[in-house]
């Protein structure tokens, strides 16, 4: 496995894999990896024969008063893990190399970027959006792969590729758990015990909606209020939104049909969390 640090020389490695007729998949991280994360290299290694795993914190989608500075980072462990799992290349620019000095080109997918997470972290997913448009280019692979656990970030890199003609495939990998149903997240380092503990309602309320959903209800307010309830009965965790919407636009719902999406996020203790499960409603 090698780390490259240079932009220009990673786009010539992987061009050069592409030319010898292999297929590259890419997948973007912030490092600090968990077994979500390595879900999404054994996927593409499963698909392709050329890994490519970016490592690189970005500043652009932090808001000024989030954890850029205090986001979990151990490279050394992280490069161990992926070598592991057979990745080939790590890219690990530093600040300077992706965003240098005079930058101010920015991509902003804008209805998809204003609801859900988007409403309370103005200015977050148009830095997801311009960084993965800028690792599209330095890594030209065929496939990229995301996490479900992500579904807004995934759709709106849907939507992107597909309005800005890049040549790459997006893979969404479903998401990967803890035992007790909790999301993995980098961020779940932040949770004391009793967090932690607490932190499992946002699953159990997902799971409340899917039961309510095969029993036949399909009132979006019924729902989210049942899951309001579950969420109300840990005191540590401070709801921000429930979502049901459409999976592609991220329209609210009333009468449920087709494929949905059912996003929840919360803060719990310095932690913000976030869930979803999508379901095909008949």
């Amino acid at each position: 496995m090698r780390v490259i640090e240079v932009p220009s020389q990673m786009r010539e490695i992987v061009l050069s894999e592409r030319h010898s007729g292999k297929k590259v998949g890419f997948v973007p991280t912030m490092g600090y990896f968990h077994d979500g994360h390595l879900e999404l290299m054994r996927r593409a290694r499963a698909e392709c024969e050329i890994v490519v795993v970016s490592i690189f914190v970005n500043p652009t989608q932090f808001g000024p008063a989030e954890d850029f500075e205090a986001y979990p980072r151990d490279f050394e462990r992280d490069c161990s893990m992926a070598e592991k799992e057979g990745v080939d290349y790590i890219f690990h620019p530093n600040r300077e190399a992706m965003y240098p000095h005079g930058f101010q080109t920015y991509v902003e997918v804008q209805e998809l970027s204003k609801v859900m997470c988007g409403a309370s972290r103005p200015g977050h997913f148009r830095g997801v959006a311009t960084v993965c448009a800028k690792l599209f280019n330095i890594i030209p692979a065929n496939r990229a792969y995301f996490g479900q656990k992500d579904a807004q970030q995934l759709l709106i890199i849907k939507r992107m590729v597909e309005d800005l003609n890049f040549p790459i495939e997006i893979v969404g990998v479903p998401t990967v758990r803890e035992k007790d149903g909790l999301a993995m997240s980098s961020r779940n380092t932040y949770l004391s015990e009793e967090e932690r503990k607490q932190a499992t309602v946002l699953y159990q309320s997902l799971e409340r909606a899917r039961k309510l959903i095969e029993s036949g209800e399909r009132n979006s307010s019924v729902i989210a209020g049942e899951m309001e309830k579950v969420i109300s009965s840990a005191p540590l965790v401070r709801l921000e939104y429930i979502s049901i919407c459409d999976n592609i636009y991220l329209r609210e719902l009333e009468k449920l049909k087709g494929e949905i999406l059912i996003g929840v996020a919360a803060r719990v203790g310095k932690a913000r969390l976030i869930d979803n499960v999508v379901i095909n409603v008949q």
